[in-house]
């Protein structure tokens, strides 16, 4: 057990917490007090990576004294190459959140998406509009069994791709881009998953609006909900959520 003094042993189990600007998010604070009261001798280090240096990092992680590293969302499609191994779910969706360091190999889990299903699933959200043909939309849409999903993407035929990747057949699919003027207040929930810069097209959101992005990341969907005043939802709005899964996963 970890003493008052949060003193590291050389058998106390560490973890990285791993994005651009982990230092200010609340996760590793979260789960750390976790960690003291379950008595559990582990701690977890918040670490500020730049994105020159992440490959560097995780190859680094190999050789550590990390036992893994929760993935902050700006890095969470970077870190697959450099598994060594890897969840089904996360070489299907090429998106990867949590890893864990096994000799000297890495292993990639994925718990986030699983979080925000739950959290949609308890708002009795069943009508989703998902944006993006990202790996978290795929993530989602490999997760998505009991909703009733409809595609986005300003480009149809990155869609009709993604579709096929994912093994969707006559899925609902439609064009967002400037001068398609849309309306998505037919839906429970809209999840932006793109790379779009602007939703200025979107002229109505739903009460309920989420993306994966931390407060630090520009996201066009909290800008476009703020303007409509619509509810949005980030992942720093979620973190206890976030960390209560991760320690599980870390336990798991």
């Amino acid at each position: 057990m970890m003493n008052n003094a949060n003193e590291i042993s050389k058998q106390t189990k560490l973890f990285g917490f791993i994005g651009e600007n982990a230092g200010v998010s609340r996760l590793s604070a979260i789960i750390n007090k976790m960690f003291k009261e379950h008595g559990d001798d582990a701690m977890m280090i918040p670490m500020n990576i730049r994105e020159d240096d992440f490959y560097f990092t995780l190859s680094n992680m190999k050789k550590s004294q990390l036992s893994g590293a929760v993935i902050s969302n700006e890095y969470v499609s970077s870190v697959v190459e450099i598994l060594d191994e890897a969840s089904s779910l996360v070489k299907r969706s090429g998106m990867c959140d949590i890893v864990f360091k096994e000799g000297e190999k890495l292993r990639g889990d994925l718990f986030g998406m699983r979080v925000l299903l739950e959290h949609l699933k308890d708002l009795r959200a069943s009508k989703i509009a998902l944006i993006g043909t990202t790996s978290q939309a795929k993530a989602f849409s490999f997760l998505a069994c009991g909703f009733e999903v409809s595609y986005f993407s300003a480009n149809l035929e990155e869609l009709m791709q993604f579709c096929e990747e994912v093994e969707i057949k006559d899925g609902d699919l439609n064009r967002l881009a400037k001068g398609l003027n849309s309306d998505l207040s037919g839906f429970d929930a809209v999840l932006d998953f793109s790379n779009m810069s602007s939703l200025e097209s979107v002229e109505i959101l739903p009460h309920f609006n989420f993306d994966m992005k931390n407060n630090k990341e520009y996201s066009p969907l909290k800008s476009r909900a703020h303007e409509l005043g619509a509810e949005y939802t980030s992942y720093d709005d979620m973190i206890e959520k976030f960390a209560q899964k991760a320690y599980k996963t870390i336990k798991g």
